[in-house]
């Protein structure tokens, strides 16, 4: 009998892996302690086991364990300070130790039979014939099994190491690049400079910072290949990745050094053409303080939409007609108030606009008033924040007034209130610091090698656990926020998809804030999964097409939100043109609603009055948009926990809460949600003898 279980206890250790020492450290630029880098990583759930086979022969061998007395055994096992010292040196800090042992001492307690090596052992040790120390080796076993970065910890640094992004793109440096940068002001003709050499190329692409420049580059170009706007990460890829002979840049002298750093990590130089300005820009010494105070040719700079509707309508009640234009708005929208702006024969001489002003659209305005200088922005960490604008954000938006060529040559510049014009005195006399790195995010073949390594982890966990791992070049790049892409890597995770195209809809750019847009993206992703194509016909039935001239606010503002639904489809349809295969009728639609859009603008004060006065929807808002939010927070209830409904905050997911504070979710839809999920849960179960969900039917 003791030769067999020396056997067995022989060839277990056989079995069990060498041990080999693992560090779990930050590297780079994170920062942060290893314990909470461990945190990222969640234990793979391992089920106990309740079936009688080969393992029962540890009990036939050396008879039944005491659950009581391994519980003794595994305690002991946790205090001892040798255990822990070797747990560390094998990656095993205190809280991934500690996660382990849960797992483990669950497992020996609950397993109905133990491996029969694993059953000698407590055996042994019950017997005064082993040592607690003898379960290490399958310990650590069962920590590599809950834990598979333990084994691999080099091997993702190795991937997350982003120091050298330019060799990321070998087709861009087999090229010998031309990169020309067009440094200047507002008002310089640095981008007519750059946009006349792109229009003469045989070929090229144009990346812009907003649709709304991309829609006015893309008239003048005649259809020209054009790129959908990225900020941070995208422009970076764009600028070391893209294969072209000639490469043209427009930007301020701020970013002049950072560009030429990062040419040279490409082994390329940059070619500076100056400019200055073209007409001179003054900052009066007065502040608008009354819109009674305005005068043709005036803008007044709003960085709210709330805002954009208060002093439009104050302007009209003066009896000026006014443009208006803010970023929720189509880029035809944008455009056709522009015109009417710029029209001398137009009695529209006053223009309400948000900081979307302040790159592209040649506007003549004679002065830029300044409503506020105070604008929401998110900080390093991901939260927002109302700060005071920038002196480049300043500068960029000052700079609209005056225009060469036009009736207004030279620009002014003021605020609404007396107090803020000190504050915007000193922001246009501050030379904005030089840019000091570039944006960076793990690409989709880096994630896929996470993935590999990590197979159980969901895509927003990758995407914490890279970010965290990563090394950049401090000197010149930085990693971007993912807030927005864990977000909608969260919303569809529960939607099976391959990775890669996982991780290409979470690079979606929507508005995580509107509800119908993230309903019709779930929708996007779900219609993806089954292998069916997204027709026109599907879509128009899932957006309430056609639609009305708007009638109220709400109305206007529902179809933005369609047109950027359209929009997403078209940013699909680019990289997945078998399941998005209508992308010429979609851009007809588009046509069609920004027209429609367009009528609503023109006549934004009386949609504002009729909101007002209680006026009905004559859109196909009022019977899609609130199905569509219900849905939307319905498609989350598994991330709901059904607890005592007196304790409301204990009640809710982790999801739930964040969409509650993002406004995603009211308090009066996670109470239809839980009715809905209580009704289901009762259908579904035996005793009411239901099936199951059955679909809801849509109200007609």
């Amino acid at each position: 009998m003791r030769s067999v279980r020396s056997w067995l206890r022989l060839a277990a250790l056989r079995r069990v892996p060498p041990l080999r020492p693992v560090t779990i450290a930050a590297v780079g630029p994170s920062r942060h302690k290893s314990d909470d880098i461990s945190r990222l990583f969640v234990p793979v759930p391992i089920q106990p086991s309740q079936s009688d086979d080969i393992n029962s022969v540890g009990s036939e061998l050396a008879g039944k364990l005491v659950k009581p007395a391994v519980l003794r055994i595994l305690n002991k096992f946790y205090q001892r300070p040798k255990i822990r010292r070797i747990s560390l040196e094998n990656g095993l800090d205190t809280y991934l130790f500690h996660q382990a042992y849960v797992s483990f001492r669950r497992y020996c307690v609950e397993t109905a039979h133990l491996p029969p090596d694993l059953h000698i052992i407590f055996s042994d040790i019950l017997r005064d014939a082993g040592h607690t120390d003898d379960l290490i080796p399958y310990f650590l076993r069962h920590a590599r099994t809950i834990f598979p970065h333990l084994e691999c910890m080099d091997d993702l640094k190795k991937i997350s190491d982003l120091r050298e992004p330019a060799n990321w793109y070998p087709e861009a440096r087999a090229i010998n690049r031309r990169i020309v940068f067009h440094m200047g002001p507002t008002n310089s003709g640095k981008t007519f400079h750059a946009l006349q050499r792109f229009m003469a190329a045989r070929s090229g692409v144009y990346c812009g910072p907003l649709k709304l420049l991309a829609a006015e580059v893309f008239e003048k170009c005649n259809g020209q290949l054009l790129r959908d706007p990225q900020r941070g990460w995208a422009w970076t890829r764009a600028l070391l990745g893209v294969a072209a002979e000639e490469v043209h840049l427009c930007g301020e002298p701020a970013a002049l050094e950072l560009i030429q750093e990062m040419a040279l990590c490409c082994g390329e130089e940059v070619e500076v053409r100056r400019y200055k300005r073209l007409s001179p820009l003054v900052c009066e010494d007065t502040a608008l303080e009354s819109t009674q105070n305005v005068r043709p040719g005036d803008c007044i700079v709003c960085f709210s939409k709330n805002d954009i509707y208060q002093v439009s309508r104050e302007i009209e009640r003066l009896g000026h007609e006014c443009a208006v234009i803010y970023g929720g708005l189509p880029p035809g929208a944008k455009l056709a108030q522009a015109r009417r702006f710029n029209d001398p024969d137009d009695p529209c001489k006053i223009l309400v606009a948000t900081d979307a002003i302040g790159m592209g659209l040649n506007l003549s305005i004679r002065r830029i008033i300044f409503h506020s200088l105070m604008k929401p922005t998110i900080n390093e960490k991901g939260e927002k924040e109302i700060d005071v604008i920038s002196c480049s954000q300043a500068r960029q938006i000052a700079g609209r007034a005056g225009r060469h060529g036009t009736q207004w040559e030279e620009g002014t510049v003021t605020t609404m209130k007396s107090h803020d014009l000190p504050t915007l005195q000193r922001l246009l006399e501050e030379e904005p610091p030089p840019l000091e790195a570039a944006g960076l995010q793990p690409t989709a073949d880096q994630i896929e090698l996470y993935a590999y390594h990590l197979p159980n982890a969901t895509l927003s966990n990758l995407m914490d656990i890279f970010v965290n791992l990563s090394t950049v070049d401090d000197s010149l790049y930085f990693m971007c926020q993912t807030d927005s892409f864990k977000f909608l890597a969260d919303m569809i995770q529960h939607v099976p998809l391959p990775l890669r195209v996982r991780y290409v809809f979470c690079c979606s750019p929507i508005d995580r804030k509107i509800p119908f847009i993230c309903n019709m993206f779930l929708k996007f992703a779900r219609q993806y999964s089954r292998n069916e194509p997204i027709t026109v016909d599907w879509l128009c039935s899932h957006v309430g097409w056609p639609f009305t001239t708007p009638a109220t606010i709400l109305d206007l503002v529902h179809l933005e939100h369609v047109f950027d639904v359209l929009d997403l489809y078209l940013w699909l349809s680019y990289r997945f043109m078998d399941l998005f295969p209508a992308a010429d009728e979609v851009r007809e639609m588009q046509a069609e609603l920004d027209a429609t859009i367009q009528e609503g603008v023109a006549n934004i004060v009386q949609l504002l009055k009729n909101t007002e006065a209680g006026g009905a929807s004559s859109s196909a808002a009022a019977r899609v948009d609130d199905e569509d939010r219900y849905t939307a927070s319905r498609r989350q209830q598994a991330y709901l926990q059904n607890n005592d409904d007196s304790d409301e905050s204990a009640r809710l997911g982790k999801l739930s809460k964040r969409l509650l504070s993002q406004g995603l979710l009211t308090h009066k839809m996670m109470e239809e949600l839980h009715q809905e999920w209580e009704k289901n849960r009762q259908k579904s179960s035996p005793s009411a003898g239901g099936r199951g969900e059955g679909k809801s039917r849509k109200r007609r």
